[in-house]
């Protein structure tokens, strides 16, 4: 059977946009990669046609979702109140309720530091975000407030995930937005 000259080209992007969402909403440790080709109708062995290793599809899948990210990023900081509007869109009842589609730093920058397998991608879009809050800070402070800012939205995120009390989980959402929107308005 003869494929079109792009078909592998469109099934390592199928690969990596699955394996992306999988690692986001499972982790990297659980996405085992015979369960991911299978959700593909792909076979285990097909996998190596594309990557070395699993290693080389994390790197490959973490950059995916940090483009993700960036493209929501954006279109969140080019709204009105451009913070406010992030801080929003990041800590609202929609991100936490689909991990697969969000900010990959919540389920896998933690799984790879606990691995001893910090990302240079993780690096650039850690950088990125804080570059973009604190470009927004009108503060002698503006990258140390940024770091906060960043951290407790991640940490945030994370708890919110963690608990099984919806309420509980949307206290958490509820009160460190307020939070982080305060102390975006001192700095503004």
């Amino acid at each position: 059977m003869r494929y079109s000259a792009d078909h592998k080209a469109q099934t390592h992007d199928r690969i990596v946009k699955e394996a992306a969402a999988r690692f986001r909403r499972d982790g990297i440790a659980a996405t085992g990669l015979q369960p991911l080709m299978k959700a593909l109708g792909l076979t285990h062995g097909g996998f190596y046609a594309h990557f070395k290793s699993k290693d080389e599809l994390v790197e490959t899948a973490l950059q995916a979702a940090t483009d993700e990210l960036t493209e929501v990023c954006e279109k969140a900081f080019a709204k009105h109140n451009p913070l406010h509007s992030f801080i929003d869109t990041y800590l609202s009842p929609a991100h936490r309720d689909a991990p697969e589609r969000g900010c990959p730093l919540p389920t896998m920058a933690a799984e790879l530091g606990q691995r001893g397998q910090a990302s240079s991608v993780t690096d650039r879009g850690v950088q990125d975000r804080l570059a973009r809050i604190a470009a927004t800070l009108n503060a002698d402070d503006a990258d140390e407030r940024s770091v906060v800012m960043l951290s407790t939205l991640v940490g945030a995120l994370m708890l919110s995930r963690s608990v099984e009390d919806p309420q509980l989980s949307l206290r958490i959402l509820d009160t460190a937005r307020e939070a982080l929107k305060r102390q975006a308005d001192e700095a503004c």
